[in-house]
């Protein structure tokens, strides 16, 4: 027989109702066991002093210490995993740059008021992130990577890329801030992303982004001209592609993998439309998406890059890519900017 794993949750959270529903949803699940729910950081923190905990589940809000600087106490003085949970409508940078802290995901909290369909599906990812996130071990790994060193896959593309398009899941916010701080604001070619995040979360994830790292950081539009020196965020709902006249589409077709956006979605319209002129670069996440579509740039001629294991909180969608023969480069994230510079360099 397996044996079933015992996650001990701590959760933070402020509201006696919200807490107490939390609990009951987490503890449905027979491997998820709440060894403590409070009301404040402060307790939480003074809890770790003397018991363990397997991740800390923080609620948006705090009165006393907002998420971000409860990651960062946290962080520093007894790290484990950090999941933070807040109701898509108050999302902003405070929970985002609790990314930047250590934090290892943002979820959508489930609350009474939701729809039953709704409140199911934000369930089962609350519980499906708690579960995956528990095995998140070396969480300091996360602080920004120096630069310098070796790049682990130097080249220089004859092919003159015009445009990179990037693919991140769970993990992803601060892979993509490590890549991105690295790279000058006159980087000269256009980088297209999708990340998938819980909906509500995404501007406040551009504006962080964009003031964190070296290009403009924004959501991305329907028929925009992608330009040097700017990223462009799939938005919510919306996949988004590199269309046959080099501008952005955005589209509603079916979710792909389950998702929309898709990662999948915007590599296949970059091997179909831009072939040897892009780098593609697929991200930590959990799942295949995007792997086979990496794969479909490789044969069209395009550079492709995976974040290496090690540097990964989930090794999913690389490792899937990686598996299909689809990697010309795996690096850490910490070197993929070096590369990404060489690769475009004139």
């Amino acid at each position: 027989m397996t044996e079933v794993v015992d996650i001990a949750v701590l959760v933070v959270e402020a509201s006696d109702s919200l807490r107490g529903f939390l609990v009951q949803l987490l503890q449905a699940d027979p491997r998820i066991r709440v060894v403590q729910a409070v009301e404040q950081p402060q307790a939480a923190l003074n809890f770790l002093q003397t018991h363990r905990a397997s991740l800390v589940l923080v609620a948006h809000g705090l009165p006393e210490l907002d998420g971000f600087d409860t990651t960062r106490r946290i962080m520093e003085n007894h790290p484990l995993p950090v999941v933070l949970c807040a109701q898509a409508a108050t999302a902003d940078d405070v929970m985002v740059r609790s990314l930047e802290a250590g934090a290892v995901a943002c979820v959508e909290k489930p609350t009474k008021e939701m729809p039953t369909a709704l409140l199911s599906a934000t369930t089962a990812h609350l519980l499906q992130t708690v579960k995956l996130m528990s095995e998140v071990k070396v969480v300091r790994r996360w602080a920004r990577a120096p630069r310098g060193g070796t790049v682990v896959a130097k080249a220089v593309n004859p092919s003159d890329p015009h445009v990179v398009g990037i693919g991140a899941s769970t993990g992803g916010p601060h892979a993509l801030q490590t890549i991105l701080a690295a790279l000058p604001s006159d980087f000269p070619v256009p980088i297209l992303a999708v990340q998938h995040i819980a909906k509500g979360f995404l501007q406040g994830m551009a504006d962080w982004l964009s003031q964190t790292s070296g290009p403009n950081v924004v959501v991305g539009t329907h028929d925009t001209s992608p330009q040097p020196g700017h990223v462009y965020l799939a938005p919510d709902g919306f996949h988004m592609g590199y269309g046959p006249s080099g501008r952005i589409v955005l589209g509603r077709e079916s979710a792909e993998n389950g998702l929309q956006p898709s990662v999948a979605y915007l590599f296949r319209s970059l091997a179909d439309y831009c072939g040897t002129k892009a780098v593609g670069v697929l991200l930590t996440g959990m799942g295949k998406d995007g792997a086979y579509e990496l794969k479909r740039m490789r044969d069209a001629g395009a550079t492709t890059i995976v974040q290496d294991s090690a540097s990964s909180v989930v090794h999913g969608m690389p490792g899937e890519a990686i598996a299909l023969g689809a990697a010309m480069h795996v690096a850490p994230v910490g070197k993929i900017a070096d590369l990404l510079i060489s690769l475009t360099r004139p």
